[in-house]
């Protein structure tokens, strides 16, 4: 098989600011692999959530090295072929994962949620993220997704640089305006690490006084981070679930005990086919499942939306703030996003990319 690897810039519509900071245009790179007349098609891209840091360019050069070593395999030769991918970050990872399931997908001409056996009907409402800002700002950006996406969950930044105080304002105004909406919406809140033990154990009882629905990351991610968690959890009465602080098996299995559900993410965990793995494990560990995204096109949230069906909390809305998503085929209608019935991941490129 031949494999190549293009960059390309995406731009957000609103800048998303979360307690580490705030990006607005990203180069991301679409991995590609061809055989017997059939190309597959990956996304990825920088990753930093404080903890792991892997940039563009680093990414690629793992690809560029990558894509000679496969020239002897098909690309169903999954066996043969990961040795070579130990040794690669999970962003790398992941880019070529995708393609070699695309490939894989369309090749049998069926997409990947039908040939893992996957129920298309079962995938729920995704929600739609505000981030950290001014009390105007959040209102703002709470009318916009009502406008384009009649949302029945949101995500509320926290952890605001501001202090708790400025927290409070922040939901109280989110509860406030959501009021005025017809039907009811469910806050769930993601402190993206911006607290520390003593305010998470704050601020969990005022927030389910509040009426928010769970608490996501309350924490920084760390290695002993599950000792944080052990603390917190007799405090917390919501769900707590946890995203930066699982990337592999391992923190998965450390931090089971200790929380109620975690947010799988392709780029953190190296693909899909890692996180269908995380997604299993975590649920035969008691575990409910979000499945997130970062700044991600319609074709890496089209490969996550393959494990939909898996998912109670579906958090893949970053491709409704992009000014120009270059990919087509992810379905939605109004806040429900499901996998497309295409081959493979079901994502045609729209047009030329900028690269």
């Amino acid at each position: 098989m031949q494999g190549c690897c293009r960059p390309f810039r995406i731009d957000r519509v609103v800048p998303l600011t979360i307690s580490r900071g705030q990006t607005h245009c990203l180069e991301r790179l679409l991995a590609e692999v061809s055989h017997e007349g059939i190309i597959g098609i990956g996304e990825t891209g920088r990753v930093d959530t404080g903890r792991y840091h892997y940039g563009s360019r680093a990414v690629a050069a793992e690809l560029a090295q990558l894509w000679p070593q496969l020239k002897p395999y098909a690309p169903d030769q999954w066996q043969q072929c990961e040795p070579l991918f130990a040794s690669l970050s999970p962003p790398a990872r992941c880019g070529v994962d995708l393609a070699l399931l695309d490939w894989w997908g369309k090749a049998l001409g069926r997409p990947l949620w039908r040939l893992w056996g996957l129920d298309r009907q079962r995938c729920g409402a995704t929600s739609v993220t505000v981030g950290l800002g001014s009390v105007e700002a959040v209102r703002q950006r709470l009318w916009q997704w009502f406008e384009q996406v009649r949302p029945s969950r949101i995500k509320l930044k926290l952890g605001s640089p501001q202090g708790l105080d400025h927290d409070r304002q922040l939901v109280q105004a989110t509860i406030r305006e959501l009021d005025r909406w017809p039907g009811s919406v469910d806050v769930q809140i993601d402190a993206n690490g911006g607290w520390d033990l003593e305010q998470a154990m704050t601020m969990a009882p005022w927030l389910k006084d509040q009426g928010a629905v769970l608490l996501e990351q309350p924490l920084p991610a760390a290695p002993d981070d599950h000792e944080g968690y052990a603390a917190l959890r007799p405090h917390c009465p919501l769900p707590l679930v946890v995203d930066e602080s699982c990337w592999t098996l391992q923190d998965l299995i450390r931090l089971a005990p200790h929380v109620d559900g975690v947010n799988l993410k392709l780029l953190k965990h190296g693909g899909l086919s890692q996180t269908l793995l995380m997604a299993r494990m975590a649920t035969g560990l008691g575990l409910r499942l979000m499945l997130g995204c970062y700044a991600d096109t319609s074709l890496l949230n089209g490969a996550a939306a393959q494990l939909l069906p898996l998912v109670q909390w579906p958090d893949l809305d970053s491709h409704l703030n992009l000014r120009r998503d270059p990919f087509l085929g992810l379905e939605r209608i109004e806040d429900v996003i499901r996998p497309s019935t295409a081959p493979g991941l079901g994502i045609q490129l729209a047009k030329s990319l900028q690269c």
